[in-house]
């Protein structure tokens, strides 16, 4: 299994690169396939970021906003290279909410705290959808 950086069509920078990274942690704990480079694989996941959003999500009583939500989107492919045959694809989205001032039960997060909860999200997908299609 070849999981080659995704490509990032946002203006994020470094965006493809904590989700490759993210998705390679996933296949590695999982163990059920291994990460190996694109030349000695017998299947490769290519992705690309399409999109990322941050938006305000809730309001405090004092009308100041106090939750927001990331999502993060990626087209993926997962290609059998033995066979020569796709087999899955499609775009996977996903949002994490996170608020900025501590509520009951939650510690203040920033952006990156949300930004990693989706892409977590993301990964454990992919995992699922590719151990399922093998």
């Amino acid at each position: 299994m070849a999981i080659p950086v995704f490509e990032n069509g946002t203006a994020e920078v470094r965006l493809e690169e904590e989700i490759t990274n993210a998705v390679i942690l996933r296949f590695v704990q999982d163990n059920h396939l291994k990460v190996v480079d694109e030349k000695t694989a017998n299947a490769v996941i290519r992705g690309k970021v399409t999109q990322y959003r941050n938006a305000v999500f809730g309001f405090s009583n004092q009308a100041t906003s106090n939750e927001y939500r990331v999502t993060v989107a990626v087209d993926v492919t997962f290609k059998d290279l033995v066979k020569n045959r796709e087999l899955w694809s499609g775009e996977i989205v996903k949002s994490a909410n996170y608020y900025v001032q501590d509520v009951p039960g939650q510690k203040a997060q920033t952006e990156l705290d949300g930004r990693q909860e989706a892409i977590n999200k993301i990964s454990d997908e992919i995992l699922s959808r590719s151990v399922e299609g093998w």
